[in-house]
Parts: structure tokens; C-alpha cells; sequence
């Protein structure tokens, strides 16, 4: 790699000249700045010491010896006793050749290490929506780069599959069900189901309307209403307590809760029943978005876990007992203040349960890493489940990580799922790719192709789309998800990426009626910018990967595919590429390098679960 070349050179430039011993790994060096000239920039102020001389007389004297001894560098300038390091066109004309028949080019050898990444992790009172897209999509994002890193990733997710939400929707379907499944109703299973859990608050809002007319209520207004508000905006904050004290729907939703924690077999069935539908919807929607997971876990079978890491706990004064017989710890040395673990009748919060899982996620797979993709409204429960881990002693504490994202609304607000006003996974995805339909046929493009490949190309370039414009953002950023502005054609966006790829691929398909001879791409030698910047992204690559999946931040390789498309994109209109007056050596190298953009565009995008169409 040129860069390590570069500070092996410097370091022995050092020794030569000054008799001062560095570490290479020491050496300052960055990519140089675009307002000047250069690919490389030295810093030489730690140097000036031992020269006894200013910073731009030592720059100028490391920079004549690397000049001189170093046939890969092929000139210097300096600013300010910054050293600025030009790469000789062969170089990269040959570094282009060493990768392009190179499979595995931006793939990592196995490191031997494995984390876990889980994400997803619905409910099972209703279908996936637009927030879990974002949530699926960086995960399945975070475990290809980290494979492509060399991590043994493995997929997981825990399903949220038992309380108070699913007994409602539970609840509503046998009050006015009337025996209708899936099946019968034409309706996807998870759809289905959530139907019901919306269908269970319309009802419940309408008692808690005719209760706020009862004579209850009135004593209610009169005697727990200290500030005196008037009944429409006390009766807005006093929903939760109602359901919990006077609501026939409320108490029939606990009694069914207590049924199914007690074994009841008909509530048990139900519940089989109604979360198996979900499954059959979730999955469904898992294929289209073309995510798979490799170990999940039901929170039915972890709810009860974490009591007894917590008593002992107890033991160790790591946790210790309010009068109330509540469980908390202490986390005010490290400014996370006092978290209650376990109620005090002993029954368990998220906390508790989570305690409980990563002892047996750790059992699961000896993994050294655990990351959770969790919207960044749980950034406070992962910090202290963090020091948590870490009092306790457990092995892999260290190595938990939280990928904290921000929520993405759509330009009209954000959604709220108990009303209906949820925008579903399914429901978004079709319209993406109705909409890249749309586009294309406004464009007169892929007339003639059979309905098959046209809905396969409509359907890659709809969730492309889609995906990029999620990836695309910082995790912890915000966004909105404007589907119109995801299908563009021109603009940061996935189709963007996509045309380029096409590109190239319809190049390769000319040229294979050319008998162009390849070999004649290795004696080029008139290096173009356009080609010198393509090859130059494409050695940032690997570097890219390394860094994304150790940040956890997919959006870098987003935007790195990003930089090749439009890179590409210039390259096209500017060189020449098959023309009859080009020599042979031209025409194999530009082929060359369109062939391995192209391969490096559709790598890139496959990180991020994008797939490539052959036209567009």
C-alpha cells in the first residue's frame, strides 16, 4: 500500500539525513488537501528538532530524498513546512491492474473474532413500519461490512412477544373477531394483527369517553384534580390510570396477561395462534427486504432472566434494596444517578431482562463484541446497562455497544401506531418501487423487456432507493424519508449510484463484439486526472470497509459508493472509450478500470443489502 511505503520511506529519509530513529507507525500523514497540489501530505515538525533546521528546509530536504530513492513518488511541494507527496502515474496505473481480477478486493482475511449484531427486535401487535425499516437496514448493513472486515457476524434480534400491547390486540380480536383469520380475510398475518391492536384503542377511547360522563368520573375530577384544570385537559392525562382502575377493556386485558403468565392453555393458544400470523408477515417482509437472522430470541422465554444475576448482585453491594423492597444500583459517580433493576414485588423491567440475555448471548456464541440497534431514545438504558455489565465483571462488557440512530419521519410528521396513522414496511416499499415504475416509464426506458425482468429491475431499483436514502445519513442524525426524492435519477440517492453500474456493464457488453486485446491495458502509461481520481477512490475502499464496521457507521460506505458514481459519472463524459481512433492499450485499460468501478460500485452497494440491475 502507498501509504505504507511512504512513511517506511520517511522514516529511513529521517535516519539518513538526521540520525533520528522514528516509528513509521508514528509518522503524520494524511490525504493532501484538494486547494493544493499533491496526493499525500507529511507533517515534518516533529523532525526539526533533530535537522536543527526550519519546517520548510527539512520538508524540502525529505522531499528531495524521497524523490530521488522512491520510484513511486514522483514529486513534492511544500506549504508551510507541510510536505506535499505527488504518486507516480505508474503506481496507480499499476496498482489498477494488481486489483482488477482480484475477487476479493475490499474483503478482509477472517480476524478470527465475532460479534453479534441484533436489530429489529419488533412487537408482535403490529407490522414492521418505517422506523424498523431504518432499523433493519442498518443492522443488515453493520453485519455485511462487519463480514467483509473479517468478523464471524452473527444476526440476531429479540421479538417482543409477550404483555400488555399483545393481549390487546389479542383481547379485541376475540371481542369482535368473529373467528376471521389471514386466511379468510385475504390479509397479511402481522397486518392482520395490528388491525386489531388499532381496532382495541378505537374502542377503549370510546369508553373512556362514555366513563368521562359517569357520575366515577365526576369524583374523579373532584377529588385527584390539585390544579384545578378543566375536565378536557385532565381527562387527557389520565388515560393511563384509567385503563388501570375503572376500564372493563383494561381489566380484561390484565386478567388475559395474568392467564397467559399463569399457563391458561386457551389464552396460551391464542397467543400461539395470533403471534404465529405475525411471524408468517414479519418473514414475508424479512424476504423482500432480503434480511435473514441466525439466532432469535423470544422475550416469552427471557422475561424471567436477570433475578438472580441481581440477587447475587445484592450479595456483592453492587446492587442493594429500597424499604420497598425495590432493586437499584448506583450509578451517580459516573453521572447516570439511581436505577431501580427490579420492582419491588420482584417482577422484572426491560433492565432486569436484559441483565438476564447477555450472559446468554455470551454462552450462545463466545462472541467479543455485542452490538444493539436500538433508536436513540433507549441511549440512557444501554449506558447503564453498560456500567451495569461492567460492575458485575462480565468478560465481554467492554465489548457492548449500543448503534444509536435517530428517528425518520416522513415530510408530514411522524406516525403513531396505536391510531393507525403508521406508515407499514410493506405498504412503503411497494410504493418506492411503484414509484421507480413510474419513473422509468416516464423516461421511455426499458421498453420491450418481458413483465418479469421489468419487475425485477423495478423492484431493485425501488428498494435501492429506499435503502440508500436510509444508509445514506449519519446513524445518530435524524431524517426525513421523502420517497419521491429517493427515486431520482440525479442527486445523492440510490438510483443515482445504480446508472453508472449499468454503465459499465453495457460497455462490457460492446466490447465483447470488439476483439479488443486486454493484455494491452498493462503498457498504458498516458495517465487522464479523470482516470488517476477513479483509481485513487477505489484504493480508499478497503480503508473504507475497516472504518465503517469499526465506527458501526454504514453511512461511510454509502458515501463512498456515492463518490465512485459520480467520479464514473465524470470519467464518462470526458474520456473517450471505444472510439475507432483509440489505440488498443487505451481502450483495454479504460475497460479495465470501467469493469472494476463497476465491480467495486456493486460491492459496495451489496454492504448495504442493495442489489444491482443489469439495466435501468
Amino acid at each position: 500500500m502507498i501509504t505504507s511505503i511512504i512513511t517506511a520511506s520517511v522514516a529511513k529519509a529521517v535516519q539518513e539525513l538526521y540520525q533520528l530513529e522514528v516509528a513509521e507507525n508514528t509518522i503524520p500523514i494524511d490525504n493532501t488537501r484538494k486547494e493544493f497540489t499533491g496526493d499525500y501530505t507529511i507533517v515534518v515538525f516533529p523532525f526539526t528538532k533533530a535537522s536543527k533546521k526550519g519546517p520548510e528546509q527539512t520538508a524540502d530536504e525529505i522531499g528531495h530524498y524521497l524523490k530521488t530513492n522512491v520510484t513511486e513518488i514522483s514529486d513534492y511541494n511544500i506549504v508551510k513546512g507541510f510536505l506535499n507527496l505527488s504518486v507516480s502515474n505508474a503506481y496507480w496505473t499499476n496498482y489498477l491492474l494488481d486489483i482488477a481480477n482480484d475477487a476479493s478486493f475490499g474483503t478482509h482475511p477472517k480476524n478470527g473474532k465475532k460479534v453479534m449484531i441484533e436489530f429489529s427486535s419488533p412487537n408482535t401487535n403490529k407490522p414492521l413500519h418505517l422506523g424498523h425499516i431504518r432499523n433493519i437496514l442498518l443492522g443488515w448493513s453493520a453485519v455485511k461490512i462487519s463480514e467483509s472486515a473479517g468478523y464471524e457476524v452473527i444476526k440476531s434480534k429479540v421479538v417482543n412477544d409477550r404483555g400488555i400491547a399483545i393481549c390487546k390486540s389479542m383481547l379485541a380480536w376475540q371481542l369482535h373477531g368473529e373467528g376471521k383469520t389471514p386466511q379468510s380475510t385475504g390479509i397479511k398475518g402481522d397486518h392482520f394483527v395490528g388491525d386489531y391492536y388499532v381496532m382495541f384503542e378505537g374502542i377503549f377511547q370510546a369508553e373512556y369517553k362514555s366513563w368521562q360522563e359517569t357520575d366515577a368520573a365526576k369524583t374523579v375530577l373532584e377529588t385527584k384534580n390539585p390544579k384545578n384544570l378543566e375536565a378536557v385537559e385532565f381527562f387527557k392525562g389520565y388515560k393511563n390510570l384509567y385503563f388501570n382502575e375503572y376500564s372493563d377493556l383494561g381489566k380484561g386485558t390484565r386478567e388475559m396477561l395474568l392467564a397467559w403468565e399463569n399457563g391458561d392453555a386457551a389464552t396460551v393458544a391464542l397467543w400461539k395462534q395470533m403471534n404465529g400470523w405475525v411471524y408468517e408477515g414479519f418473514n414475508e417482509t424479512y424476504a423482500t427486504l432480503g434480511v435473514h437472522f441466525d439466532k432469535i430470541y423470544y422475550e416469552s422465554d427471557t422475561y424471567v432472566l436477570g433475578k438472580d444475576i441481581i440477587e447475587k448482585g445484592i450479595e456483592d453491594n453492587i446492587f442493594y434494596k429500597k424499604e420497598d423492597n425495590s432493586v437499584w444500583i448506583d450509578l451517580s459517580d459516573v453521572k447516570l444517578d439511581q436505577k431501580v433493576v427490579m420492582r419491588g414485588d420482584g417482577t422484572s423491567l426491560y433492565i432486569t431482562q436484559d441483565i438476564g440475555m447477555a450472559p446468554v448471548r455470551y454462552a450462545d456464541f463466545g462472541v467479543e463484541k455485542m452490538v444493539f440497534v436500538v433508536a436513540d431514545e433507549q441511549n440512557y438504558h444501554f449506558q447503564v446497562l453498560f456500567e451495569i455489565m461492567k460492575r458485575l465483571g462480565e468478560p465481554y462488557a467492554a465489548g457492548m455497544y449500543h448503534l444509536s440512530y435517530g428517528m425518520v419521519e416522513l415530510p408530514n410528521g411522524r406516525m403513531k401506531s396505536r391510531e393507525g396513522t403508521v406508515v407499514d414496511a410493506d405498504d412503503l416499499m411497494a410504493e418506492v418501487i411503484k414509484l421507480a415504475k413510474s419513473e422509468a416509464t416516464d423516461r421511455g426506458a426499458l421498453v420491450g423487456l418481458e413483465a418479469d425482468a421489468l419487475d425485477t429491475i423495478n423492484r431493485q431499483v425501488g428498494l435501492a432507493a429506499l435503502k440508500y436514502q436510509m444508509i445514506k445519513v449519519h446513524p445518530k442524525k435524524k431524517m426525513i424519508f421523502d420517497p419521491e426524492e429517493s427515486v431520482a435519477l440525479e442527486g445523492h440517492t440510490g438510483p443515482y449510484i445504480q446508472y453508472p453500474y449499468v454503465r459499465t456493464q453495457g460497455l462490457l457488453r460492446k466490447a465483447q463484439d470488439m476483439s479488443i486485446d486486454m493484455e494491452m491495458g498493462k503498457t498504458y502509461s498516458d495517465l487522464q486526472p479523470q482516470e488517476r481520481d477513479l483509481i485513487q477512490l477505489l484504493y480508499k475502499y478497503p480503508s473504507v470497509v475497516l472504518r465503517a464496521a469499526e465506527e458501526f457507521d454504514p453511512s461511510l460506505v454509502a458515501n463512498f459508493a456515492y463518490d465512485l458514481a459520480k467520479a464514473y459519472n465524470k470519467f464518462w463524459h470526458d474520456v473517450p472509450l471505444l472510439k475507432s481512433e483509440l489505440d488498443d492499450a487505451t481502450k483495454a485499460f479504460r475497460l479495465t478500470l470501467s469493469r472494476t468501478v463497476g465491480q467495486t460500485i456493486q460491492k459496495s452497494m451489496a454492504l448495504l443489502g442493495i442489489e444491482m440491475p443489469e439495466r435501468m
